[in-house]
């Protein structure tokens, strides 16, 4: 990098940001424009490598970096303007820190002498994330009495920070004087400064951090080994999985040990058929009591939480005396408090380690017996959604068969996630799950979709609710953003009907004002005012005709399905039903 060309100090220092967050790997930049921001942004525009997006809305754009950061290719980097606009970051910057995917965030702002005087866009920006961040710093205003150095070694800092020793967001608070255009100044203030000529002639970070591998001593993992050798019954519960190397190593562990995976969603096995070992309806077994009266003494739990509540119910009630969690970082993932042995360390590190010292089982009764349930449930509900109506049951199930291979299945929370959860059937095809499952709000979902499907290059399906639609909409104009083709399903049962399965629904007098709050929106104007292709939805047969159109169609499509909430909401009670009758019928 030289100075020789750079108009003033607000410009070299901007310049310094934007090159050394290159160097450390951060090359996506997401931009709402904005007028103190200006030196920021211009240096992001005058770097050829840097990949640039830029959005009107901060509050999109802060979940559309944090879906590309999701998909594991370094921390994105978000850029605005001073006051307000730096709130409108605080939803995705909670939603990085729960979800553990490293942000960079880079708020410009006013001098110290403008702050706290009423100065018209000034607030207080300084730790305005709270503890959500992992690192903040208030970097001062540029000045040619501190050493060029400083800045770089702030942001090598930053960039650690954000992926260890836990990836999260990192904020740097960044103050600008005027003039923030690329006016040149008047005298010779180059002349002042040097750069480091190591640094100026290569492409490489001034302070390069090396982080070493967390792996669990050997007295531990012979310590937890002795307790799996002498389990009667266990089970292996897996939340989150960090790429096919994880899953393999689980896949492994679970068939040395003849013990059955009980597969969230995020894991990428809860669809996937490479194992006899994997019960892909264990949330829908539970509905029995004979089985909830299992005798199981050990669970190991790998990676993070899951999204069945009735999983959690089973733990309360059995009480094993054994809780395994292995996790790569020291936070606690223990909602129940039953925990009894926590390991830090990668799954797959903890698995190849403990592998030797486990001794290789006879086949397992309650494997087979868990199996043929799977089964029983898996045709059960075959059967159900054969003869019912359109209800988001069958078009969990649709879209789970019909999903192009190698594509993206992103869901919304509330009702999306539990429902693909609990009843999409088994695939055979390569997918990618994707979701907001940190704090797990409606919030942000179709610009989190949008950002991990550009990162991922891959096309994506997105099935979404449609009070999570409308908290959304602005983020609409993220699609054409994206080169991949996006598939927005939104079930439309008009309001909140996840509401409906709590026990406030009994409550009737105050219950639809309240919570479902019906919204009588027409989305295809919404769809038309973005230029996204709209296709309705009012039948079974429609649907599998026109999402498997969407597939083929070039360009992106929102299918909007019109359903009834309260025969929805039978449809789940009665195939949960007909499921534990079938279930404690089968074992008596």
């Amino acid at each position: 990098m030289k100075i020789n060309n750079i108009p003033n100090i607000n410009y070299l220092w901007g310049g310094l940001i934007v090159e050394e967050l290159v160097r450390n790997g951060a090359t996506d930049f997401f931009i709402a424009p904005g007028s103190r921001s200006t030196p920021l942004s211009l240096s992001v525009a005058r770097c050829k490598k840097a990949k640039k997006t830029i959005h009107f809305d901060e509050r999109g754009l802060g979940f559309y970096a944090l879906g590309a950061s999701s998909a594991g290719k370094g921390p994105a980097v978000l850029i605005s303007t001073s006051g307000t606009a730096v709130a409108n970051f605080l939803p995705s910057v909670i939603e990085a820190s729960k979800k553990k995917v490293p942000l960079i965030i880079l708020t410009a702002d006013r001098p110290p002498e403008l702050r706290k005087t009423g100065s018209l866009q000034t607030i207080d920006q300084t730790g305005i994330y709270g503890n959500y961040v992992r690192w903040d710093f208030d970097l001062p205003v540029p000045d040619e009495k501190i050493i060029p150095e400083m800045v770089l070694t702030t942001i090598d800092q930053a960039v650690f920070m954000s992926k260890n020793p836990l990836p999260g967001p990192v904020h740097i608070n960044c103050m600008f004087r005027e003039p923030l255009a690329p006016r040149k100044n008047e005298g010779k203030w180059i002349s002042n400064i040097s750069l480091n000529e190591n640094w100026v002639k290569s492409n490489k970070p001034f302070t390069k951090y090396y982080c070493s591998e967390i792996k669990p001593e050997q007295k531990d993992i012979k310590s937890i080994s002795k307790i799996i050798n002498s389990s009667l019954n266990g089970i292996i519960v897996v939340g989150k999985l960090n790429g096919d190397d994880e899953l393999e190593s689980v896949i492994n562990l679970a068939e040395k040990l003849k013990w059955a995976i009980f597969p969230d969603l995020s894991s990428g096995l809860r669809l996937n058929g490479i194992s006899d070992n994997i019960i892909h309806y264990f949330d829908q077994i539970l509905l029995s009591d004979l089985f909830i009266n299992s005798k199981i003494d050990t669970v190991i739990h790998l990676g993070g939480r899951i999204t069945s509540k009735r999983y959690y119910r089973f733990i309360e009630k059995i009480k094993p005396a054994n809780y395994i969690t292995v996790l790569n970082h020291h936070l606690r993932n223990d909602p129940l408090h039953t925990v009894s042995h926590r390991i830090k360390s990668s799954v797959k590190t903890f698995i190849y380690s403990i592998l030797p010292q486990l001794n290789l089982r006879e086949d397992s009764k309650l494997l087979s017996r868990l199996k043929l349930a799977s089964n029983l449930v898996n045709k059960e509900i075959d059967d159900f959604v054969r003869k019912g109506n359109l209800n988001e049951i069958f078009i969990s199930r649709e879209i789970s068969k019909n999903i192009n291979r190698n594509n993206i299945l992103f869901l919304s929370n509330s009702m999306p996630v539990r429902d693909m959860d609990m009843y999409a059937a088994v695939n055979e095809k390569k997918l990618y799950i994707g979701g907001n499952r940190g704090a797990s709000g409606i919030d942000g979902i179709i610009a989190s979709a949008c950002g991990y499907s550009s990162s991922m290059e891959k096309p994506l399906t997105l099935l979404i609710g449609d009070l999570a639609f409308l908290h959304d909409i602005n983020s609409l104009a993220l699609l054409n953003k994206t080169k991949n083709k996006i598939i927005i399903v939104v079930v439309n049962n008009n309001g909140g009907s996840i509401f409906s399965f709590l026990p406030i629904a009994e409550y009737k007098t105050d219950f639809e004002k309240f919570f479902t709050t019906p919204h009588g929106m027409n989305f295809e104007y919404i769809a038309k005012q973005f230029g996204i292709k709209y296709l309705r939805v009012s039948s079974r047969v429609e649907f599998s005709k026109k999402y498997n159109f969407a597939g083929k169609y070039d360009g992106n499509v929102i299918m909007e399905v019109k359903i009834d909430m309260d025969k929805n909401i039978n449809s789940h009670k009665n195939l949960q039903k007909s499921i534990k009758m079938k279930l404690d019928k089968k074992n008596r």
